[in-house]
């Protein structure tokens, strides 16, 4: 796990920058060590975060004729079959790197050497011979990866903060940006918050050659049109996955340092250490509690600890923790975000790095492949009663739903169907099973200046996310169709960056996660809906498939997803932290233009006397703090400065 960065020359006599200034941005994400290399037109630079070959895997790392160079923040765990395959055709290792993997799969395969690849990654590689540049994300998003075209020049790096190091005009806003994090938590494709700058979408590789770049895509999640595969008993299905799981483990343990887990007491991070503990014999699982019942899980981490046998270790986490951690969160995400539960994962991956430990195995996307979450279940029952919307009973399913939140949306039935009951008849639409929950964030658009406002009219946030969808997205099954929008807003634009991979290397902690294996994905979406959600009970199939691993109360839990307290945690003993008050301040919130002053101060004033509504008005709160903060951050407190070409 690294921090990668550098630059190409695409045209005219720029000189290019110094990929010391960038890679020295980056240092949270590789403290071991850094390595440059320079040509006249590419720049390659690492920030190094030694896990595997902990003596000569120094990067950038080069071919035998050190015509092709490569630098890489990830891992590719398939590494060691890789290198037995190359060495068979005549290939000649310097180290036991599994990077250098990369830079002679290349010279055998081409561009599509990346397709071999099994692991989490982002690739930046050089070929001197043909003076091209190939970038390279893993299938599914893990690692990060932005570019920008400015000067004559494309920039590149594992975060934007290390772009802006050597092009600080790229730091302006991208409107429509900020629109997708208030609709869907994160953005989407290609677009940031930052206007000019474009993250390297999933499962997409990029080729710059004689100044002109193409992008390309290699894998995308897809599902079969139709029911799927239903030839397989639920048992010969879970007795395939948990052999193809035990297998994925396995090969994500594999590390020259010491591997440990997290722990949340639920079943999908429980399954992971079940099996990690089954392989390794002894192992070190780590936690998140919460003074609050409502959040904290520790029962249940107690319990699976001892059935495990492991040695664990847990993390109190308070109210003023997050908010006084928050501006450091920001600094990290690069990016709003809508609820303050990254926070007490980014203090974990400190302790987590205190205890001596650089990997850690998470529980993180079993609800995207085997359909876990609430919001599958909601658009079952919707499209149940959109088929007869004048029946009194069927809305009454969604009581079954969300019971361990306070202030649950469906403790108030009549609040429920008013709720649920929104654009019911829009059964067409492929956003369908979302449009109740974007309907709640979008409350935040209430709070945008009128001159933001006019700059989104020309176009709603959807529109860019419907010309994502694949051709035959609506031939699949319903369940599918509401994975797949799933996938592309919150796992990849929340889940894994802001959630994920920003707040574990801000302490050089790399998160590997096995249920997203390409493999596994493949396994699962081939299957037909019933063995992920039958009737209203989720993850049907992962629960079979954990069971010789897992005890019953584990595998007969409801879930309860991890969540965090949000606008009181910046509020200690009633009043705002410094922070918080200065820039929610009116004239701070009127000089960045985003927000209007008045609304701000009044959602300032309920959320300190404890008024908060629920999640509406938590998001809207930690949306506008957060943006704020990013601003100060970032834009140097100027809402607008000279944008760079896309």
């Amino acid at each position: 796990m690294c921090g990668i960065a550098g630059a190409l020359l695409v045209e005219g006599e720029a000189a290019l920058p110094d990929p010391a200034r960038m890679i020295a941005t980056l240092r949270h994400r590789g403290p071991d060590g850094t390595g440059c290399f320079r040509s006249p037109t590419c720049v390659l630079a690492n920030a190094r975060l030694s896990i595997i070959d902990l003596e000569t895997g120094d990067q950038p790392l080069a071919n035998e004729d050190e015509s092709v160079w490569t630098v890489l923040n990830g891992e590719i765990f398939n590494y060691l079959e890789l290198r037995a395959e190359l060495k068979a055709l005549g290939h000649r290792f310097r180290t036991r790197s599994d990077t250098e993997v990369i830079v002679h799969a290349y010279e055998e395969y081409g561009d599509r050497f990346v397709e071999r690849l099994s692991g989490q990654f982002a690739i930046a590689l050089w070929d001197g011979r043909r003076q091209r540049l190939l970038l390279a994300r893993d299938p599914v998003g893990i690692r990060p990866l932005f570019y920008t075209r400015t000067a004559g020049q494309l920039l590149f790096a594992s975060e934007v903060k290390a772009i802006l190091a050597v092009a600080p005009q790229a730091a302006s806003l991208d409107e429509q940006g900020l629109a997708q994090v208030f609709t869907f938590w994160g953005t989407v494709g290609e677009r940031t918050v930052f206007k000019g700058i474009r993250s390297l979408p999933p499962g997409h590789r990029l080729i710059v050659e004689k100044g002109a770049q193409r992008l390309e895509g290699y894998w995308d999640w897809t599902f079969p049109q139709g029911p799927g595969r239903t030839d397989l008993s639920l048992d010969e299905a879970a007795e395939a996955l948990h052999a193809l799981l035990r297998d994925v483990v396995r090969q994500q343990l594999r590390a020259d340092v010491p591997v440990g887990a997290y722990l949340s007491g639920g079943l999908d991070s429980s399954g992971i250490a079940a099996l990690a503990r089954e392989s390794v014999g002894t192992l070190q699982t780590f936690s998140i509690t919460f003074e609050d019942p409502e959040f904290d899980e520790s029962a249940y981490q107690r319990q699976m600890a001892d059935y495990l046998g492991v040695r664990h270790c847990a993390l109190r986490c308070t109210a003023e923790d997050i908010g006084n951690v928050f501006p450091d969160l920001i600094r990290h995400t690069e990016t709003p975000v809508l609820r303050t539960a990254p926070a007490p994962l980014m203090l974990l991956a400190r302790h987590v790095q205190s205890q001596g430990f650089k990997v850690v195995l998470t529980g993180e996307g079993a609800d995207e492949v085997f359909g876990g979450y609430e919001l599958f279940k909601e658009g079952k029952i919707r499209r149940f009663w959109a088929r007869q919307p004048q029946s009194p009973w069927r809305p009454l399913l969604f009581s079954r739903l969300y019971p361990y939140l306070e202030r649950s949306p469906v403790a108030n039935r009549h609040f429920a169907r008013l709720f649920f009951g929104q654009r019911l008849g829009e059964l067409d639409s492929p956003f369908y099973a979302h449009l109740t929950r974007w309907s709640t964030t979008r409350g935040i658009f209430k709070l945008l200046s009128p001159e933001l406002l006019a700059s989104l009219s020309s176009a709603a946030p959807e529109e860019e996310l419907l010309r994502q969808l694949p051709a035959d997205f609506p031939a699949w099954s319903e369940l599918a169709r509401d994975q797949y929008i799933e996938v592309k807003t919150l796992l990849e634009g929340y889940l894994l960056s802001s959630q994920g991979d920003r707040v574990s290397m801000a302490h050089s902690v790399e998160g590997r996660v096995p249920y997203l294996d390409r493999r596994v994905i493949e396994f699962a979406n081939a299957l037909g809906p019933r063995y992920k959600l039958r009737g209203l009970r989720e993850k049907v199939l992962l629960r079979r498939s954990l069971r010789q691993v897992l005890p019953d109360a584990i595998l007969r839990r409801v879930k309860q997803p991890y969540r965090a307290p949000d606008s009181r945690c910046f509020f200690p003993g009633g009043r705002p932290l410094p922070y918080v008050e200065a820039l929610m301040s009116p004239s701070t919130v009127r000089r960045s233009g985003y927000f209007r002053p008045e609304a701000v101060e009044r959602l300032l004033e309920k959320c300190r006397s404890g008024r908060a509504l629920g999640a509406g008005d938590n998001m809207a709160f930690v949306g506008v703090l957060s943006t704020l903060l990013l601003q100060e951050q970032f834009f140097g407190g100027r809402a607008a400065q000279a944008p760079v070409s896309a």
